[in-house]
């Protein structure tokens, strides 16, 4: 009878370890199916979306070069290798030993850790209109922050640059593709938990890619820089506070909608060929965000059209964008859109868009240039 008895409850528990087995398993490779799937955000990390929607990031170890690898890379720091210089410091082009292309920003500073954290997180956020952090350095009291090389340099050069670049002719839809992927990218940003300000987005800080694609540049580079952030010679510092907020410039209160309020004057400069700072019209005091933000007749709006678009857009698809432009640039942080809303409109735009002007055919006049391109508001 005890064996039987034995023979029963040895059955019963091997079953039971067999169910436990078979469930472990299960989790297991259900599991593995979530992980191994890619985020949208161009990411092949998992990352995990927060209680609000939110995406958080894995913090994981970042790759540390060596001096000797960036000198190696650099030339030992060529002038004819420096290709920029900004708020955190000089900025080289490089070429690894594996032939990457970097970009190498490089300062004085100390070692610290919390260099190293600041670096681990910003390295974790990936996606296709953001230029990607790859890795730092410290050594020699030096500190440098490599960066993928964007070949085609910032939107402002092609804009309103000293060189051939600025001649070159940039059609309304492309440059409405390159404020469609900044969006994007900004708009990640705002995404991620806890959620990242730019606090330094400006013309200049939006690259394009060998196919014109947008990637914003610098995102998270102020919390390098600390108290020092407004560090710069005298003629840079018009030029970045012209993207700033009133609540920033007067409380240095950053956030998500100050960062929108900086998108509007990207939007102003695509739109105008020009930087923000300068004036409409030769005899105003005002510069063209001020202008733009206190006319209230929006038939005078084309006056700040880049003449180089000629007829390359529609009536419609640039109304639909001054208007955005102008809810960006609102006094009040609380009536700007969320940047989620703008990237979804530039979406909605853009396709009309390029819908209208393939159906009426390149080069036909669709807009009319001065004060009858939009009725006045009053």
């Amino acid at each position: 009878m005890s064996s039987t008895l034995a023979a029963i409850f040895g059955g019963a528990a091997g079953a039971v370890a067999l169910v436990g087995i078979a469930i472990l398993i299960w989790f297991c490779l259900s599991r593995q199916r979530n992980v191994s799937r890619t985020s949208e955000t161009g990411s092949s990390d998992p990352s995990q979306v927060g209680r609000h929607g939110a995406i958080e990031l894995p913090i994981r170890d970042t790759r540390r070069f060596e001096m000797e690898e960036l000198s190696l890379a650099t030339k030992s720091f060529s002038d004819k290798n420096l290709i920029g210089e900004g708020k955190f410091g000089e900025v080289y082009k490089g070429l690894l030993q594996d032939g990457m292309l970097v970009a190498i920003k490089k300062r004085r500073g100390l070692a610290s850790q919390e260099f190293v954290d600041e670096v681990r997180y910003l390295s974790s956020i990936h996606h296709r209109n953001l230029v990607t952090l790859l890795g730092y350095c410290q050594e020699n009291s030096l500190q440098f922050l490599i960066y993928e090389y964007v070949p085609n340099g910032s939107v402002s050069s092609h804009l309103y640059g000293s060189g051939q670049q600025s001649q070159e002719k940039l059609e309304f839809k492309h440059r409405l593709s390159i404020a469609q992927g900044a969006a994007k990218g900004l708009a990640h940003l705002h995404s991620l938990s806890p959620r990242l300000v730019h606090k330094n987005f400006k013309t200049a800080n939006v690259l394009v890619d060998e196919n014109f694609i947008a990637k914003v540049a610098d995102a998270g580079l102020r919390n390098f820089l600390g108290r020092v952030d407004t560090a710069g010679s005298s003629s840079q510092v018009p030029t970045d506070e012209i993207f700033l907020a009133s609540e920033v410039r007067e409380f240095r209160r950053f956030s998500e909608k100050s960062d929108v309020y900086s998108f509007g004057v990207f939007l102003l400069e695509l739109l105008s060929g020009k930087e923000a700072t300068a004036s409409p019209f030769p005899d105003s005091n005002q510069n063209l965000v001020e202008w733009v933000v206190s006319n209230e007749d929006r038939g005078m709006m084309s006056y700040t059209i880049d003449r180089r678009l000629e007829s390359s857009f529609t009536a419609e698809g640039l109304e639909d964008y001054i208007m955005l432009m102008i809810r960006c640039l609102d006094p009040s942080s609380e009536r700007r859109p969320a940047m989620s809303y703008v990237e979804m409109e530039l979406d909605r735009i853009l396709e009309k868009e390029m819908n209208l002007t393939t159906i009426m055919g390149e080069g036909t006049p669709t807009v009319t240039l001065g004060s009858q391109l939009f009725k006045s508001t009053t």
